[in-house]
């Protein structure tokens, strides 16, 4: 799990390995997780893009760019939070992935981008 703050947003992040919808045999690794944006700071803002970077030891690396997450770009006052779950699938056991959120700010309409931690993506079916 790691978190990071970017600009008041806190976003946290975790990682886990799904063995039931994974088949190492045919390169195959489900990792599920599950992403927390907390608006800790003092103004209202909306997530608008979400951009990840995605590392597998076995493939090039790739990345993951579209509008908002799991089909909503959720608005956060101050001290609200939107929790999400999605999946990633790597075709070796290892890798890594990170990246960042295109937030706006509604007050004035600036645009930032706000940190999404690293996740390390471990198989538990790596030595089988």
């Amino acid at each position: 799990m790691g978190t990071a703050v970017t600009h008041g947003i806190q976003v946290t992040a975790r990682a886990r390995f799904e063995p039931a919808h994974s088949d190492p045999k045919a390169a195959r690794h489900i990792f599920s997780y599950r992403i927390s944006i907390r608006n800790t700071g003092d103004g209202t803002v909306q997530l608008l893009r979400r951009h990840w970077f995605i590392r597998d030891v076995l493939d090039d690396p790739r990345e993951v760019e579209g509008p908002g997450v799991v089909g909503e770009t959720p608005v956060l006052a101050p001290g609200e939070e939107f929790s999400y779950s999605s999946a990633c699938d790597l075709r070796g056991a290892f890798g890594r992935m990170d990246g960042f959120y295109l937030m706006r700010r509604l007050s004035d309409g600036v645009e930032f981008h706000v940190r999404i931690p690293r996740m390390q993506l471990v198989s538990s079916l790596a030595s089988n």
